[in-house]
Parts: C-alpha cells; structure tokens; sequence
C-alpha cells in the first residue's frame, strides 16, 4: 500500500495552476447525457472520482475518452439506465445521473451511492424533488427504480427544505427533460451550481438564476454538442493556501476566482496570513505563527465550506491561540481530529463543536486518511510539523487531488509517495 512520507518544517514558495473543480466536473459530465451528440470538457483533472464517472458513462453506452486535461464525451449512442453497484458505491456524486437520465431516457434504475463516509447524508431531497416532477420512484433492496409517469415529466416549482447541492443539480438535470418552467426554490448558491448553468447554457438550455437561491429552468431542449471549460476547484487551492500558512513561505495560486473563497481567505487574514487577489489568482504570505480567530461555523454557500473545515483547522492547530469550530453540514466529519491529536494536537470535541487549542508545532507520526478532505488536512499538518510524518490510505485524496505530492514538491515541499 502507498502513502506520503513528509518531512515538515520546508516553507513553501512559488505559483501553481489549480486544476479544474471536482464538484463542477462530475455533474457536467453526467449532463453530457443530455446530448445526443459529441461535448468537449476542458479542464477536467485527473482523479479517481473522474475516472468512474467515465467508467459510468462508457457502461451506459457513451464514449469517452481523455487526452491530458480534456475529456471528450459522445452520448449519442446512450444506450443503457442501468448503472451497477459497483459503480455506484465508488463515489457519492454518482447520485447525479439519476436527473440526467431521466431527463434523457425516462428511466433510470441506481443503487445508493458510496463515497466518503461523512455520516448521513440522504437523498430524500433528490427524490422528493423528482417525483414533483412527474418521477415515479420505487425503492427495492437498496436500488432505485425510476421513471417518468405516463403523463411525462412536467415543469412546476420545487421548494428545497434545505440548500442541497445535489438535491439543486439533479432537479435541474431532470427540469431541462420536463415540459413547461421548473421553478427551484431555495436552491444552492454555490460556484459550481452556476459552472453547472453554464454548461447546460452552452447546450442550449434555457436555465437562469444559478447563484441565487431560486433558478429556472424552460425544459424540453432541443440540446446541441458544444465545449466547456471547468471552473478551477476552490477547494484545491484552499488547500495549497492553507499549506502555505501551516508551513509558512509565499505562494501564488492562479486559475482560481477569488470571490468564491472569500470565507477561507477571511479566516487567513485573520489568523495573520497577507493574502491578495486579482481576477483569476490568489497569493498568501506567511511568515509567523497563526494565531486563533473568530469562530468558524460551516455553513451553505456564501458561508464557510465544509469541505475547507479540516484544512483549515489542520494549520491552526499547529499555531497558537485558540478557535472554535461548529460543523452545521455533516454529523461525521471531525473523524480526522484522532489523527491530528497523534501529532499533539490539542483539540476538545463536544458534538457539533471542536475547540482547537494551537501548541506551537505539531510533531510527526504515522497517520491515516479518513476521507478526502480529511486526508488532504494530514497532509497540510505535516506539512508545518515537526520531523516526518506518513500519510497512509491514499485512496481518497486521490478522489479530489491532482498529483498532490507532486504540486507540493514544485512548490519546495519534501513530500514523496512510497511505493
């Protein structure tokens, strides 16, 4: 079994192109479903949760194929529904083409979908919305069998109780198969929802209001091939940023908008990092030890991103002062706090709450990866500690991380991969 072998203390310095967004590109290309013709994604990034939604698509009939950062998918000879379990258990965003292939076929026939285990996350929004749409959905030993009423799918408004990112890509997929106006009500207001909007503008659907709580969709198509490019993954270069603060150093991230990390960049200042911002870059400047900063509460979109909660708390933990974490998202996502606590961090649970005490530096040890963003924090932790540290269980940084240790050791980290 591979892991990362880190030795902490190198500052970082230098630029670094971030690759394109894994929360955009998976329902892209499950929108490319859509089209009875040849998509052309750019910017797509080389991860495993990529590779099985390829492995998705060719399975239903598709053609896909990647030269470097482009993916080339032709859904014109879409030819299946059916998507097996064990497609499905690789990753949770798999839940996506349940929309796109009702929206395409009228039929669609999935197991509940794996991933990271970050506690429930149920998909009781994606069907509520979907039967309000004319889906008719049964519920057999863990499949779900879909398919449009005899009526056909029919536009009308959908009210989400939450702002479910999900729950908003699937109703829009299945809104551009429906008839009539979909009107979606307390919808999620994130990047990728608008990354989204765009590509199904590029196809020819007529969908407005991404990046509001309420979006609209004129179903019905007629959907044409076109080329895309995916927005860069905020998620990853908060990563590198904060990597950056933990093993202090200066780093420029480009390819990135700004705007759609103004929590996480709010909370580097804060802790005493320089950060400055042009329309497409990121640049952070770190020098001294964090200090402790204003509670950081995880909240939808513009909030502060859940998935940028272990990343961020892996570099305070190795400053100094004391910050107070609330995960409002997901019940199971403090589950690599045990890992940082091997490396002497001091951090007190108490349900939702983790209050995170800086000692100064962190030492090294051997850590596991719990989930994804779980294991890209080991690996900003160790970045600033003490001695060498391994990262084990790759498996699932390698879900939403491009070439991660080889990034860092162009930006002067020690970082290798054994084997």
């Amino acid at each position: 079994m591979s892991y990362y072998e880190i030795m902490g203390g190198r500052p970082l310095s230098g630029t670094l192109a971030i690759h394109g967004a894994k929360n955009s590109v998976l329902p892209i290309l499950a929108a490319c479903l859509l089209v009875p013709g040849q998509c052309i994604i750019h910017n797509c990034p080389d991860l495993s949760d990529v590779s099985a939604t390829l492995d998705i698509l060719r399975l239903l009939g598709c053609r896909a194929e990647r030269e470097e950062d482009t993916v080339t998918i032709d859904a014109s000879a879409l030819s299946r529904s059916d998507i097996p379990q064990h497609l499905m258990r690789e990753m949770r965003s798999s839940v996506i083409f349940l929309g796109a292939l009702l929206a395409r076929l009228g039929t669609a026939e999935l197991s509940y979908p794996g991933g990271c285990e970050l506690g429930p996350r149920p998909i009781d929004l994606h069907m509520a919305a979907l039967r309000s749409l004319g889906a008719e959905i049964l519920e057999e030993q863990g499949t779900l069998c879909c398919r449009r009423c005899r009526g056909g799918l029919q536009g009308r408004e959908i009210c989400l109780s939450i702002p479910s990112v999900g729950a908003t890509e699937n109703a829009m997929l299945t809104a551009c198969g429906c008839s009539g106006v979909t009107t979606i009500v307390g919808a999620a207001r994130e990047p990728e929802i608008t990354d989204l909007q765009g590509f199904l503008q590029a196809i020819g659907a007529q969908v407005t209001g991404a990046g509001t709580s309420v979006v609209t969709i004129q179903g019905g198509g007629p959907f044409h091939p076109a080329e895309y490019r995916v927005m860069g993954d905020r998620i990853a270069a908060a990563t590198y940023l904060c990597g950056t603060a933990a093993a202090k150093g200066e780093v420029e991230v480009t390819g990135v908008a700004p705007d759609t990390l103004t929590a996480v960049l709010s909370c580097l200042k804060e802790a005493g990092c320089a950060v400055h911002t042009a329309p497409d870059r990121i640049s952070l400047i770190c020098a001294g030890p964090l200090g402790g900063i204003s509670p950081v509460r995880t909240a939808p979109y513009p909030g502060f991103p859940t998935d940028a909660q272990a990343i961020l708390m892996a570099a305070l933990a190795g400053g100094e002062g004391a910050t107070l974490f609330v995960e409002n998202i997901f019940d199971a996502r403090y589950r690599h706090v045990d890992e940082l606590r091997r490396m002497g961090a001091d951090i007190q649970l108490a349900g939702r709450a983790a209050m995170v005490s800086g000692v100064g530096r962190l030492h090294g040890a051997s850590l596991r990866s719990t989930d994804l963003r779980g294991g890209a924090a080991l690996v900003v932790a160790a970045l600033g500690a003490e001695g060498t540290t391994q990262v084990w269980e790759l498996c699932h940084i390698r879900r939403g991380y491009q070439s991660l240790d080889k990034n860092l050791r162009a930006l002067g980290a020690d970082i290798r991969q054994i084997p």
